[in-house]
């Protein structure tokens, strides 16, 4: 039945879109076609797949590639490995401004919201008793296994991290960001949607994940407290209280980053193989009756984006 009400979900959202599309159409000299390369971040993976077949309805003539992976990750290829794409979107704003731009891309949207939750099924050990008051020491427990992503290649890893940290002044549990942060690292993957698989294997019995993706994999969550969920913009000066250390540009070299209210980003790259359909796409991602409506469908809150004329 949700997957019925989804599906006529994204063909009313298209018949929305071609109502301020067509006109662009009949106007436009050139064929929107061929490729677009879309880096984008591993919790994005969902909603940017039915993004992408409902912008396919509409110009059926392009062919999307859709590659996840951490946001740093994202950025990386880019920066580092000289991989070309058309599209970066980021699970934190933040990794576009100080990785690509100027240099890379001149324009960082940001479009949607999020929040942390503990994650887990019903065969996960003390998944009948954990709650907002004992989720910590439950994670804790010698014969539970939890696991994160990398706070090296994810914001997921490293938000993970500011929410244990506002956990131990927040429940007042002295070293509880030491004791837990040291637990279970052999745990630790690429981007936070492979700790789904650890988590569906039963190899882990809880995973720090975005709440958006828990839902579109209709996977049990635990809603955190907005004083540590990274949630809420207005309690950004609390969320600035915790901070960690990740790598920076080059060997050995370390960036400190600060807590924050969770905000997705996206950009169109200078260099873009396919511009006019990149440009095309972004119109329809960044449309409130288009690809934001869809995030929302997908448990993203979104915000409503004014494009520059060169989209």
């Amino acid at each position: 039945m949700k997957k019925l009400f989804r599906i006529l979900f994204i063909s009313l959202t298209i018949l929305q879109f071609n109502g301020c599309t067509n006109k662009q159409q009949q106007d436009s000299q050139t064929p929107v076609s061929g490729d677009i390369i879309i880096f984008h971040a591993g919790s994005l993976s969902v909603p940017f797949k039915q993004i992408a077949d409902s912008f396919k309805t509409i110009y059926p003539n392009v062919n999307i590639i859709l590659e996840a992976s951490g946001s740093v990750d994202c950025a990386r290829k880019i920066t580092d490995l000289n991989r070309s794409c058309d599209i970066m979107a980021s699970a934190d704003y933040k990794v576009i401004d100080k990785m690509l731009i100027p240099v890379y891309a001149k324009s960082n949207f940001k479009f949607a919201a999020n929040e942390m939750a503990i994650v887990y099924t019903d065969k996960s050990k003390y998944s009948n008793e954990i709650n907002q008051q004992n989720w910590t020491e439950i994670l804790l427990k010698n014969d539970v296994f939890y696991g994160r992503s990398d706070p090296n290649s994810d914001p997921c890893g490293y938000r993970s991290v500011f929410t244990i940290k506002l956990a131990e002044d927040f429940y007042k549990l002295p070293e509880l960001a030491t004791n837990l942060l040291d637990k279970d690292n052999n745990l630790i993957r690429p981007k936070e949607t492979d700790l789904i698989a650890l988590l569906e294997t039963h190899t882990v019995d809880y995973i720090f994940l975005y709440r958006s993706v828990a839902e579109q994999h209709l996977l049990n969550y635990l809603i955190l407290p907005d004083e540590i969920n990274l949630k809420n913009p207005e309690m950004e000066a609390l969320y600035s209280t915790a901070t960690t250390e990740i790598s920076g540009k080059t060997p050995g070299e370390k960036t400190t980053l600060k807590g924050e209210a969770m905000v997705y980003g996206v950009c169109m790259l200078k260099n873009a193989p396919n511009k006019i359909a990149a440009a095309t796409f972004m119109k329809f991602l960044l449309n409130k009756n288009g690809g934001l409506k869809i995030m929302e469908q997908n448990g993203q809150p979104f915000f409503v984006v004014d494009l520059p004329k060169e989209f």
